[in-house]
């Protein structure tokens, strides 16, 4: 159900709106980009994959995976400034989302590390670019730029839930299929 909704969020509601701000063709190639980079990684033995993927490897990903989402997240909280009465809604939502996100990438990192310090270092590591993507928003223009990123994730999103739905569709299957 997971990767449904969050390929749904992808294709149902990112991509239109991608699409109106920096075209068909760039949010395609953007998405594409995300997607393939995901698949290569995958392919090349660094798990991608929260439900399919454990152990110190996954915590590498995770970690980089989450970087780029923060370095996005604090882009969009600069970004967000320029939108009008409904700027301070989508910055305290960009900002909300940034604990439960923490607290989520604190237990996947604690499972799949040795040590807590480990855990609490990859989590610092991944959350601090939130900060260099504000300061990257303050020096490019943000509203015009910042749907090339969000594209990418969007891809990245794509990748994922099709991956769950893959891997929870191979478990659901009978074993008197598998033979």
């Amino acid at each position: 159900v997971s990767g449904a909704l969050l390929t749904a969020v992808a294709i149902l509601g990112l991509f239109p709106e991608l699409i109106g701000q920096i075209g068909w063709i760039s949010t395609l190639l953007c998405a594409g980009a995300g997607y393939g980079i995901l698949a290569v990684l995958d392919h090349r033995g660094y798990p991608v994959c929260p439900s399919c993927s454990h152990g110190e490897k996954f915590a590498g990903s995770l970690a980089a995976a989450t970087a780029f989402h923060a370095f996005v997240d604090g882009w969009g909280v600069v970004a967000a400034r320029d939108q009008g009465p409904i700027s301070g809604a989508i910055m305290t939502a960009i900002l909300l989302h940034k604990v439960p996100e923490g607290m989520a990438l604190g237990a996947m990192l604690r499972a799949s590390t040795r040590r807590a310090v480990t855990a609490v270092g990859l989590c610092c590591v991944a959350e601090l670019p939130t900060v260099f993507g504000g300061a990257t928003g303050l020096w490019a223009a943000p509203q015009k730029w910042v749907g090339y990123p969000l594209a990418l994730v969007a891809g990245t999103f794509v990748f994922l839930g099709l991956h769950a739905i893959q891997g929870a569709w191979g478990s659901m299957r009978p074993a008197s299929l598998e033979r």
